[in-house]
């Protein structure tokens, strides 16, 4: 064995040659010491044919261990990036940085000076001594050194006599170079007569190779006889060797025979056990492998018997479970090398199946009969068809309902109008074909209850749309919800394995280093791989299952439990679905669904609105709707508000369609309602006589039911069995007022606007600018028949009496008393936005007011253009009272009979004080031109008595009789 070489006994030479003899470096007399072969017998790997019972010297002696592994130090230490050669050692191995670099002294090694090397020069100088005694002592050495060196150098100058080539390591004769440098072709050439000389030169040639042979032999023997000591030891103990490598082999075999005995006794029972255990779990694996390639096989017939029943969900989760499997546990199986590309494109088969199923499913719910119930239809159905949609990622399956709900919202108006058609003696549907002809030949009664039989059926359309997507927004949640819990697990489940190590068992040792262990914890495994070791092997212990009972449930593997955990989830109408944990939706994409769900119920209220439009669009085509009377628009506009408010209860947004389409109608009823009103009033007014009207019970009635500042017209009562008489005057809030037939009629239609406004909120703002309107029409028109006497022609009155005058003056008062009242109602009806509007009427109510100034205005004037007539002729003298102030009192008599019933008592009282002052200005005039002064004087004394006349007479009419006259204004006052 190798370690021989330093250990064996070997017997030294006695000679005085002996010290020669001196051991050369061990590198060069010993082979490299090869490491120990791997004698470890083998370990079981599964495969019998890799176990070996022996170990083998002559396969693992050449086998490469760390120990053969060299290192060129100069080659590490030398910098190729350096452009020369430096002079310094260092500078030169490690780059110019080294000698800028200082080497911090270390704490550790301490600071050595020749101090410490005292002890030591002490001790050594006696050896010394003796070294340099034994120097001088060996002069035959150096004799013999010298002679040696001689003949060394003697020998070295013959062999340089040898030519180079054939000292070469790769010197062969079979190189024609090396031949022809060995052997010229031109002392073997017999061309020519130079015969001889070609033989000499042979010969020659000849002679000089033995020369340099018998060199090579002589310096051969020279290096033989100066190692002739160690070859005759080397001789001598070759026998004594022979004998310790004979004892060395018998000892190994002995040794072998001993190895075998404990391998038969103590080894190879437990490594066949371990043989037989690992072939038992393979037979295993390859049983399970066979059960799962058996269920694998029947996935097709399965799939086709779940798409049998519509169980798209169950059929998707199988073809990935399968998919899943072939790809991970059954790859490179031959016989499923098909199988993959079958289930993809069943796979897109069920994807087409699910979208006509989706579909049929949409056409069959929107178009059941639309009775008062919404009720899903097939609610497990419609989840089932979701939850594989959404696994599938076909997201715009909503696109499909939302086409079908076009052609439903269609077809609902369609078949109401064929309906109520149907049921109309007066239409013949043969002579007439067209639907919306039809239709058109209905009357507002059947024309509206046809228009509310549809407003009906929307509603319950509606609600049923509600109530499916809310159902598909439900499982859109659902899946939503697992998406956070899974995600939250996660977070869990990696925060806990942070928190804590898992321990690993390993079972033995190959020969190719690799781990064989049963002792993993799931832990350490990939989630599908745990999940499938656990579920799909079987533990080496326990009894496989018979061949027979493949289809057994407790011996098949189900496939689709093992690839993934389910849970079980509830849907709102208490339908329970498996959400697989493989639906790859982000949250973003379920979101971004579950709002375009929520939008198409949107979208079907706009259909609903849209498709009413284009019914109502149909129908006014002729201008029916515009020749409605306002109770009949007023009983369709609340239908159509009904409607809209009931959708956006629904739906939870308004739609603006039908509500644009109802202010149109609405604007149009306006303008005709305002029209027609204004045309009324206008001819009122040009056959208005100003004449004193009485007043019927119901005007009476009218005004009472305003009383409270609530503005609603009464409903007619039935007439009774004794008639109330009508009135000479309207009490208003117990104020009397006198008024002409066209301002009743006009109060009336104030209180139609305003009620309209109650009835139609959309119009408010309309109607207030068509009455403001209608009043400031009223007032100018009003002043243009009175004051200016516009009513002369129009009527044919003879003149503009003061009573027509006062009679106009309290109409117009009667109108600015509502005024306020109408405002605040329409101020309660608009918005804050819109207050600004509110000015029409303040405006409005300046104008009354200026034309009832104008009014009494010119009754003053009436009276001063008297005065200044009759007064501009009296003279002072007998008899008193004279015919002037006779005919003053008579004319203010008058004027105060005229007026007295229709005015109020304050405003005739302020009207004679106005009166009276301009009877004091032009008596004072007149005095002061006839020279009268207040002077005692009888010319003072007439005028006296003719003013008190005046003052009795006045102050005699009915309401005047405290009326303050101061009639000494009359005097000029001295100064």
């Amino acid at each position: 064995m190798a370690s021989s070489h330093s250990s064996s006994p070997v017997p030294q030479s006695n000679s005085s040659d002996a010290f020669f003899k001196k051991e050369t470096d061990a590198t060069k007399r010993f082979r490299p010491v090869q490491s120990l072969p791997d004698v470890c017998p083998k370990e079981p790997t599964g495969d019998p044919h890799n176990l070996c019972d022996s170990p083998s010297l002559v396969a693992d002696q050449h086998r490469w261990t760390i120990y053969h592994s060299k290192v060129n130090l100069p080659a590490a230490l030398n910098d190729p990036r350096l452009a020369k050669r430096e002079s310094d050692f260092f500078t030169k191995t490690w780059g110019v940085d080294f000698v800028d670099t200082e080497v911090t002294p270390s704490f550790y090694l301490p600071q050595i000076t020749k101090e410490h090397f005292a002890l030591y020069q002490q001790e050594i100088a006696l050896r010394e001594k003796v070294h340099e005694r034994c120097k001088n002592i060996s002069t035959p050495q150096d004799t013999f050194d010298g002679t040696l060196l001689h003949t060394h150098d003697k020998s070295r100058t013959d062999l340089e006599q040898v030519p180079k080539i054939f000292m070469k390591p790769d010197f062969a004769l079979e190189d024609s170079l090396t031949f022809n440098a060995v052997l010229p072709w031109s002392h073997f050439s017999t061309a020519g007569g130079k015969g001889n000389r070609d033989a000499a030169s042979s010969k020659l040639l000849q002679e000089k190779l033995s020369h340099y042979l018998d060199i090579v032999e002589v310096n051969i023997a020279h290096q033989i006889s100066l190692r002739s000591e160690a070859f005759f030891h080397a001789m001598t103990s070759q026998h004594e060797l022979q004998d310790y490598l004979r004892k060395t082999s018998q000892a190994v075999k002995l040794l072998r025979e001993k190895i075998a005995q404990i391998d038969k006794v103590m080894c190879e029972g437990s490594l066949r056990v371990l043989r037989l255990s690992l072939t038992r779990n393979n037979c295993i694996k390859v049983y399970n492998k066979l059960k799962l390639m058996a269920t694998v096989h029947q996935t097709q017939p399965t799939v086709q018997l779940l798409l049998s029943t519509s169980e798209f969900v169950g059929a998707l989760d199988l073809i990935a479970t399968t998919q899943e499997v072939l790809q991970q546990e059954l790859q490179g199986i031959h016989s499923f090398r098909h199988l993959g590309s079958q289930l993809c494109e069943l796979e897109k088969l069920i994807d087409k199946m699910m979208i006509a199923e989706f579909s049929t499913y949409a056409r069959n719910d929107l178009n059941r009969p639309l009775e008062d119930d919404c009720q899903i239809l097939e609610e497990e159905r419609l989840v089932s068809l979701v939850f594989g949609l959404l696994k599938q990622r076909k997201l715009n399956f909503y696109e499909i309902y939302g086409d079908e709900m076009i052609i439903t919202a269609k077809n609902i108006i369609k078949q109401c109008v064929v309906n109520t058609v149907s049921q109309i003696e007066e239409i013949d549907t043969e002579v007439v074909v067209k639907l919306a002809d039809q239709m058109r030949m209905m009357n507002f009664p059947q024309w509206f209850d046809l228009l509310k039989d549809i407003f009906s059926k929307f509603t319950i359309f509606l609600k049923r749309i509600k109530a499916t997507l809310n159902t598909i927004r439900s499982v859109v949640f659902l899946v939503l919800d697992k998406n956070q819990k899974n995600r939250d697990l996660e977070d869990t489940l990696q925060k806990n394995s942070k928190d804590s190590t898992v321990d690993t068992e390993v079972a033995y040792l190959t020969h190719e280093g690799m781990f064989i262990s049963d002792a993993f914890s799931e832990g350490d495994l990939p989630p599908v791989a745990a999940d499938t070791t656990s579920q799909r092997n079987t533990s080496p212990n326990s009894e496989p299952c018979s061949s027979d009972s493949v289809s057994e449930p407790e011996c098949t593997t189900d496939s689709s439990s093992s690839k993934e955990q389910t849970s079980s989830s509830v849907t709102p109408g208490a339908v329970e679905m498996m959400i697989s944990d493989d639906m790859k939706l982000t949250d973003l994409e379920l979101v971004r669904l579950a709002n375009n769900i929520q939008e198409l119920l949107y979208n079907a209220s706009d259909i609903c609105h849209d498709r009413s439009v284009k019914f109502l669009m149909a129908r006014a085509k002729d201008g029916f709707l515009e020749k409605l009377n306002s109770s009949e628009f007023v009983t369709l506009s609340r239908l159509m508000e009904g409607f809209i408010l009931e959708t956006e209860q629904i739906c939870g947004r308004k739609s603006m369609s039908l509500r644009g389409a109802l202010q149109s109608q609405a604007n149009r009823f306006v303008n005709r309602f305002h029209e027609e009103r204004k045309t009324k009033l206008s001819l009122l007014l040009d056959n208005e006589r100003w004449k004193q009207a009485e007043v019927p019970a119901e005007f009476q009635d009218l005004v009472d039911s305003v009383s409270d500042g609530r503005i609603s017209l009464p409903e007619k009562k039935p007439a009774a069995t004794e008639e109330r008489k009508p009135a000479e005057f309207l009490i208003v809030e117990g104020q009397k007022y006198a008024t002409v037939g066209t301002v009743l009629l006009l109060i009336r239609i104030i209180l139609e606007y305003c009620q309209c406004v109650d009835n139609i909120p959309s119009i408010t703002t309309d109607m207030l600018t068509r009455l403001s309107d209608l009043l400031k029409y009223f007032n100018s028109r009003s002043c243009q028949l009175v004051l200016g006497a516009g009513a002369l022609q129009v009527v044919g009155l003879k003149t503009i009496t003061t009573k027509n005058l006062a009679l106009s003056s309290r109409c117009l008062q009667l109108i600015v008393h509502y005024i306020p009242i109408i405002r605040a109602h329409f101020e309660a009806r608009l918005q804050p936005k819109q207050y600004s509007m509110l000015r029409h009427f303040d405006h409005i109510t300046k104008d009354y007011h200026d034309h009832v100034a104008e009014i009494s205005a010119k009754l003053v004037a009436i009276m001063d253009s008297l005065f200044d007539k009759l007064l501009s002729k009296y003279e002072v003298k007998a008899p008193v009272p004279s015919a002037c102030f006779r005919n003053i009192c008579k004319q203010m008599a008058k004027m105060h009979e005229a007026i007295y019933d229709l005015l109020p008592e304050e405003q005739t009282q302020m009207l004679f004080l106005r009166i009276n002052a301009s009877y004091k200005l032009h008596l004072k005039r007149q005095l002061a031109h006839l020279n009268v002064v207040n002077d005692g004087g009888p010319l003072n004394g007439l005028v006296t008595s003719d003013v008190a006349f005046y003052t009795g007479n006045l102050q005699a009419l009915k309401g005047l009789n405290n009326l303050d006259l101061n009639m000494a204004e009359i005097w000029e006052q001295k100064r």
